[in-house]
């Protein structure tokens, strides 16, 4: 579920941190451009590991902070795809079923990967596995706030940076995407709500 990735940038120290450890100014700097964001194609950061090696500082003109390039290594939630992780259902739609891990919350199980036959209960606003047993069909909910084992099945990373100016025809109220998405499956046993392998 989570890596460490080694990764290179130039940190800008500003003039007030001059009485800090070098490294200590460094980690906090990382630390604040870097916790809780997504990386492209990396995953989201979580907090600094270690620092492996730090070049030269140099100051330019015109800007009292220094600027040193930086080696470190960055603690990453991605987990691996197959990998069978324990979250909580945050709602349901048509889409599918949106699960939470409390600090991440871009996760969805779409329809088809539902166990089967599921159903969408447009009064309830969940989704349904229909379980049939030898005295006929039980209807399992997906309730919010569940607990539900899952597997990850593929991920999608969308390059949200800034492209410019908004054009007159892009409203600001448009929905964000989500910088990084997972893909979940619960289509097979043992997997889906906690409570339907555990009460049996």
């Amino acid at each position: 579920m989570f890596v460490v990735i080694e990764m290179v940038d130039t940190v800008r120290t500003p003039p007030w941190q001059f009485q800090q450890r070098l490294n200590d100014a460094i980690a906090e700097q990382l630390n604040k451009k870097l916790a809780n964001k997504v990386v492209y194609n990396v995953g989201l950061c979580i907090c600094l590991y270690d620092i492996t090696k730090l070049e030269d500082s140099f100051i330019f003109p015109g800007d009292g902070a220094s600027h040193t390039k930086v080696h470190f290594r960055y603690v990453v939630f991605r987990p691996f795809l197959d990998e069978i992780l324990v979250g909580k259902i945050k709602g349901c739609s048509q889409e599918g079923v949106y699960v939470t891990l409390g600090f991440f919350d871009d996760i969805l199980i779409p329809p088809e990967s539902l166990q089967q036959p599921a159903k969408f209960d447009d009064s309830e606003q969940v989704w349904v596995w229909e379980y049939e047993t030898e005295e006929g069909a039980h209807d399992l909910y997906m309730d919010q706030g569940e607990d539900v084992r899952f597997r990850v099945v593929d991920e999608a990373f969308v390059d949200t940076s800034p492209s410019g100016p908004l054009s007159s025809e892009a409203s600001p109220d448009e929905k964000k995407e989500a910088p990084y998405t997972l893909i979940a499956s619960i289509i097979e046993p043992g997997l889906g709500l906690q409570s339907w392998w555990t009460n049996h």
